[in-house]
């Protein structure tokens, strides 16, 4: 038998899930757990599970568990707590919070959720390409001053998209986008052509195609490669007239600058969906930033499949990982995704 361990966490400011909704959405309870394996009749005899939360239990059961499903972990020592261990799912696409990953004991392969939040986040970007595109950051802004000021716009075709990493988040979006008729430019490392992408270019590269891009979308993962990518100096390349958001972490971009410009009307507008730490300090200035929408880290998270989702992809993994074959979404320690 193959022993799941199932480590939920309880909601904490400043942590995951940070709201008591977030709770909700993501614990894998018992329940949860036992109606997705019920969809995959070849694993029933093959599974015991132990559900648990925080670690209350973590260090007696992982003593003989096989598989870890979770969103974190204590890594100390992980090589003596779990000796069986083979296999740890995380049940997000990004893993930065685990990073360094230089207590990856030897043989155990790491997977995440990739690809699980794809038709929620096309979804979201979208909207969200399209909130900018019709002024919806400065016509809320007017709404808090009482300013009644008409501000057109135009169908959003022939409007030129960037979408800076291009993985299930940007991917998807990048499709919608370019549905509409958007000229959307990818980028990411390795510059290979990606569907709903009229080019890709490399993250080198990015300096180019700034200054003629009326909107941005950053879907990028915090990895050393990535932090700060977005600084002051890139911002200042957009145009007066461009927008911005951002779903992948804050780590990528400076939100201060960001700020700064759209107080100044350096910059039309922006998105933002992710922070550090969540959720926001009261005192934070991003609450009062003119043309700015702020919304909780809800891009790319269903509420009601969120967990179902991330069941079917462990639970056909597990599939592979009986049959002794390469695990879907193996996560590169050396690249943090």
């Amino acid at each position: 038998m193959i022993k799941v361990h199932v480590k939920n966490n309880r909601w904490a400011a400043g942590s995951f899930p940070n709201t008591p909704e977030g709770e909700e959405v993501f614990s894998i309870t018992e329940a949860r757990y036992l109606e997705e394996l019920a969809r995959h009749p070849s694993l029933k005899h093959e599974l015991t599970q132990f559900i648990d939360w925080d670690t209350d239990n973590f260090v007696s059961s992982m003593a003989d568990a096989d598989v870890l499903l979770t969103w974190n972990l204590p890594t100390e020592n992980l090589a003596k707590v779990a000796p069986q261990l083979k296999w740890i799912h995380i049940i997000g696409a990004g893993v930065e919070h685990l990073l360094p990953m230089d207590w990856m004991p030897p043989g155990v392969t790491l997977t995440n959720n990739k690809g699980v939040h794809s038709a929620k986040a096309g979804e979201f970007g979208l909207m969200s390409i399209l909130m900018l595109h019709t002024h919806m950051p400065a016509i809320l802004s007017n709404q808090k001053t009482r300013t009644y000021e008409s501000l057109y716009s135009t169908p959003i075709a022939g409007r030129n998209v960037v979408v800076v990493g291009t993985g299930s988040l940007g991917g998807a979006t990048a499709a919608a986008v370019q549905a509409l008729g958007a000229h959307v430019t990818g980028v990411n490392r390795h510059g290979a052509p990606v569907k709903g992408c009229d080019e890709v270019i490399r993250v080198q590269d990015l300096d180019r195609v700034l200054p003629t891009a009326d909107y941005v979308f950053l879907a990028v993962p915090d990895t050393p490669e990535t932090r700060g990518l977005m600084d002051a100096r890139r911002l200042d390349l957009l145009q007066s007239t461009a927008g911005i958001v951002n779903v992948g972490r804050e780590s990528v971009m400076d939100y201060d600058a960001l700020c700064d410009r759209l107080e100044d009307s350096r910059l039309a507008g922006a998105i933002l969906d992710v922070f550090d730490p969540e959720p926001i300090a009261d005192s934070s200035r991003l609450w009062n930033t003119r043309n700015l929408v702020v919304t909780p880290h809800v891009s790319a998270d269903d509420g009601d499949t969120y967990v179902p989702m991330t069941l079917d992809l462990f639970f056909r993994n597990m599939q592979r990982f009986v049959a002794g074959e390469p695990l879907l979404n193996p996560v590169r320690p050396d690249l943090g995704y």
